[in-house]
């Protein structure tokens, strides 16, 4: 696998509504930008992405209204299965969505961008959040 990225949680509505990600989200058009896979995608396509050998998860599982409503034994169980899954699976490179969701996972504050530390043998980039609800703040703070 060339590549996993991470998401803090699933939201509510898009569980309820079998998506992985809200149609408005600004991940797939930045995943096709970014030049991640050859062809514009959007959530109706998100199982695709394991043809390009990119896999897509969650800290968390736990769908939720927003992550105010995560609790500290969310992210700790969290942080036990993604690190399974990362040794697992051995991607080249680990991308977060969010600062939030990378903090939670190592338990210590980073900046955005490449990481220092290799994590399970993959480089680590740390991206600002392209959920809504986040995403302004995340943007904001990456300008400075």
């Amino acid at each position: 696998m060339k590549l996993v990225i991470v998401g803090c949680n699933p939201s509510e509505s898009s569980v309820a509504s079998a998506i992985t990600m809200r149609p408005r989200n600004e991940f797939w058009p930045m995943l096709y930008k970014s030049g991640v896979v050859p062809e514009p995608f959007d959530y109706h396509d998100d199982k695709r992405v394991i043809e390009f050998g990119v896999g897509l998860t969650d800290l968390v599982k736990r769908p939720t209204k927003g992550i105010e409503e995560l609790k500290p034994e969310d992210y700790a169980e969290g942080r036990i299965v993604l690190s399974q899954k990362l040794e697992e699976f051995a991607p080249h490179v680990v991308a977060f969505n969010g600062k939030l969701t990378y903090e939670q996972f190592s338990q210590r504050k980073c900046k955005f961008g490449l990481q220092k530390e290799l994590l399970y043998g993959a480089r680590v980039y740390v991206l600002p959040s392209t959920s809504g609800a986040n995403a302004t703040a995340e943007r904001e703070a990456a300008a400075f």
